[in-house]
């Protein structure tokens, strides 16, 4: 086996989105990104491959040139798990930005501090702190 990635599709926006997550996320960078060409199905300079990683974790996406009936749903996530307050309510709080807060982030019975949302781009994210 070679490996496995997590992989998300986009619709126009996945450089966008992936350049802001690589941002959001310490140690984390942008590997390669493969664009549509001219004559090539996808609208051209939109992302036909791209792969990064946040903190270590691989990523791969890609801006869809096939519309469809579905997007991202909360019942897949990024779970990340941070160490201090400070960068939970720095990630979560950027994160929110146009988004949609699922679980305000706020003390639960499984976690010190634990919040859930969808982001401007339709990805969802669980953000715990670090117990």
């Amino acid at each position: 086996m070679a490996g496995v990635s997590v992989h998300l599709m986009f619709t126009g926006r996945a450089e966008e989105a992936m350049r802001y997550y690589v941002s959001l996320i310490p140690n984390s960078q942008i590997h390669s990104i493969t664009r549509f060409g001219v004559g090539e199905p996808g609208t051209e300079g939109t992302v036909k491959h791209a792969v990064f990683s946040l903190n270590g974790a691989e990523f791969r996406c890609l801006d869809s040139f096939v519309q469809h009936d579905f997007t991202f749903t909360p019942a897949t996530s990024i779970f990340v798990t941070l160490d201090s307050e400070h960068e939970i309510d720095a990630i979560f709080n950027s994160l929110a930005e146009g988004g949609i807060v699922l679980m305000a982030l706020a003390a639960y019975p499984f976690s010190k501090k634990f919040g859930w949302l969808k982001d401007r781009f339709g990805v969802s994210w669980q953000l715990t702190l670090n117990t």
